[in-house]
């Protein structure tokens, strides 16, 4: 009974009618004579062979023999009764409001980086970097690759001479005075101008090693009359540990004569508002380099020539190539079993795609026939053209490696 009056109240029932004899229909029964309604009772009228009528082009089109329902004066003054099913609203339109809401919104929340962390991950997404204290100091962050450590999985010294490097192009052009896209300021484009480095020096406390992430601070100082200081201080970006220190002093040159060029005060007025008054972050080794020769020289590697990726955009051998070549005539011995911890770099003459250079070493501090007992090692370094000019003279200074396990590669 509970269940009847239940759905009564959804879905109304016809009441049972009672034959003229007062006979009541059985529960299940059939009433044939039901399926012929009075006339005028409100009913629908259908007449024979009824079909279902057809559209063309979107349109109903009457056919002989069709449905034709007609409403009566008593079904139109006598609407449907009222049930709850036929008074709720169409639903349909909020459903695919709030449909439409909710996805929206989870968009949204999956492009968010709301998820926590860790501390060494914690790297700038499209390595931009960003201009830090009063706006005169560039920072970035690099993660270590697998492609730029060496066999005991350490960074490589061309790794963090490349992010030195990266890092001060990205600061000139953060700052908004890029001229022809590479390090140059809109006066020096004008003026066929271009920075070249005279003198590095670079002390590496601990090298990175896979996976880890490095913060690399920049900035710049007057240096002379005619010259730049550049400065940088590298740093773990999870313990703040540092790593490297570097310093560089870079002189303008002409394009186009490849002759070395005073600085014109339209360029000093769009540099000097970025140099910081501070000291160098190393102090300066003034001890001085070398030359070194055939008869003074333990090691000689001749026949080398820079590759087309050797060269930048101003059509000379990248500097951070340079180390690289110096390093091809140090001893193995040295390479394997000591870490370079140091090194001060003159560079004095470029080289073109056409030149071939000579790369000499002379080792000091040690004897060279026992290297694998050796402690801290010296060596001076040369990198000629193959005529006897001088392109860069050096000095490289070693310590004892920590013994680490050996890694092969992955298959």
């Amino acid at each position: 009974m509970v269940a009847t009056s239940a759905t009564s109240s959804f879905f109304p029932v016809p009441s049972s009618s009672l034959d003229p004899n007062g006979k009541g229909n059985k529960i299940g029964s059939t009433n044939l004579a039901g399926l012929n309604p009075a006339p005028n009772s409100g009913r629908m009228k259908v007449k024979p062979n009824a079909q279902a009528p057809p559209k063309i082009n979107g349109k109903k089109v009457g056919l002989p023999g069709s449905v034709d329902i007609v409403r009566t004066d008593i079904e139109a003054s006598h609407p449907a009764p009222r049930t709850f099913i036929n008074q709720l609203p169409d639903w349909s339109m909020l459903l695919a409001a709030i449909t439409t809401i909710f996805l929206a919104a989870e968009k949204q929340w999956m492009m968010l980086d709301w998820k926590p962390r860790r501390s060494d991950m914690l790297v700038d997404p499209f390595g931009i970097g960003r201009i830090v204290q009063d706006g005169l100091v560039f920072r970035q962050n690099f993660s270590i690759r697998s492609y730029e450590i060496g066999a005991d999985r350490s960074a490589s010294i061309e790794t963090v001479m490349n992010h030195l490097q990266e890092t001060a192009l990205n600061h000139v052009k953060t700052a908004g005075l890029l001229g022809d896209g590479f390090g140059s300021t809109p006066e020096m484009f004008k003026k066929n101008l271009i920075w070249v480095v005279t003198r590095m020096q670079v002390v590496v406390d601990k090298y990175p090693t896979w996976g880890d992430v490095v913060e690399v601070d920049t900035w710049v100082s007057q240096s002379g009359k005619n010259g730049m200081r550049r400065d940088w201080l590298v740093r773990d970006c999870n313990t703040g540990e540092t790593l490297t220190r570097a310093s560089s002093v870079w002189v303008m040159m002409n394009k186009l004569t490849r002759r070395l060029s005073k600085i014109p005060e339209e360029v000093r007025g769009e540099i000097e508002p970025y140099f910081v008054n501070s000291d160098p972050v190393l102090a300066e080794d003034s001890r001085k380099l070398t030359k070194l020769d055939d008869k003074t020289a333990d090691y000689v590697r001749s026949g080398l020539t820079p590759r087309w990726s050797d060269l930048d955009v101003n059509q000379h051998v990248n500097n951070v190539k340079y180390i690289g070549w110096i390093l091809e005539s140090a001893p193995v011995g040295i390479m394997e079993r000591q870490k370079l911890k140091s090194m001060t770099l003159e560079y004095r003459r470029e080289c073109g795609r056409d030149s071939v250079l000579q790369s000499l070493t002379a080792v000091s501090g040690c004897d060279i026939g026992n290297l694998a007992t050796a402690g801290d090692v010296e060596c001076q370094h040369l990198l000629r053209l193959q005529d006897g000019a001088e392109v860069v003279r050096g000095r490289t200074e070693w310590s004892s490696k920590t013994p680490t396990t050996t890694w092969g590669t992955a298959p």
